[in-house]
């Protein structure tokens, strides 16, 4: 009984409970749900041709792996989408759950703006593919214009997050300038939106998840039309003061 009990101290008490197991093994779960969401999505499009049917498989699945996850999520702010976009959605950025619970729970289908780099990996590239997302390449912007405009034209909207690389802190870092422009040049409305808790859930470099309830605040449209790309400065700092007034909220 000493030695069990030694050992159940040494583990600590999440090794030898139900949650704690759950935590323990859902990083494990979490990458393997998403490699074999992905392959299902990308053949889905391969074979039938059909990226609607593509995207509702993957949406479907991403709310499952939340769910999987012991992770319950709420959409706040529904009413100021109710114009049905296309918009362009600044989320910030404290975890790579941000991305699959984006992609489950907002409306829609609302693409991924990522670096060009990404399409290098054969993998990553067939998946970004299939869900038709807008590879950003800094030598050439004005392709991402175009990718976002054939998006407009088919009613999708965009995801870009404007501090362009996950906090490791929580907070929120600088936004930077590029998905301003890009919400101009395509007089798309930009649409805050304020994760909460995925930081505390699974931050940056961990490799274990602690699951509690998210909130997903929608912010209300801030519009673009008529602006000029001298006026992104401007923009960036309205769409920063109204997410700082979500993160106030969410707490």
């Amino acid at each position: 009984m000493t030695t069990e009990r030694s050992a159940e101290a040494a583990l600590g008490s999440e090794a030898v409970s139900p949650s704690g197991v759950r935590v323990a093994v859902s990083p494990y779960l979490f990458r393997g749900m998403l490699v074999g969401m992905a392959a299902v999505a990308v053949a889905i499009h391969r074979t039938t041709g059909n990226r609607d049917l593509a995207w509702r498989f993957a949406k479907a699945r991403a709310r499952t792996l939340a769910w999987m996850l012991g992770v319950g999520v709420e959409l706040r702010g529904r009413e100021h989408l109710a114009g049905g976009g296309p918009f362009v959605f600044a989320p910030n950025h404290q975890s790579h759950l941000d991305i699959l619970l984006l992609l489950g729970y907002l409306p829609g289908r609302s693409r991924f703006a990522a670096k060009r780099e990404l399409w290098r990996h054969p993998v990553v590239g067939a998946v970004l593919d299939t869900l038709g997302m807008v590879p950003i390449d800094r030598e050439h912007p004005e392709r991402a214009i175009d990718s976002l405009n054939r998006a407009g034209t088919e009613r999708d909207s965009l995801v870009v997050f404007p501090e362009g690389t996950r906090s490791r802190t929580g907070e929120l870092l600088p936004f930077k300038n590029a998905p301003f422009g890009l919400a101009i040049a395509a007089q798309v409305p930009i649409i805050p939106v304020y994760v909460h808790h995925t930081f505390e859930i699974l931050p940056k470099g961990a490799w274990r998840l602690r699951p509690r309830p998210i909130r997903l605040l929608a912010g209300r449209p801030i519009m673009t039309t008529g602006l000029r790309p001298e006026d992104r400065e401007r923009l960036r700092d309205e769409v920063r003061t109204a997410m700082v007034a979500l993160q106030s909220k969410a707490r």
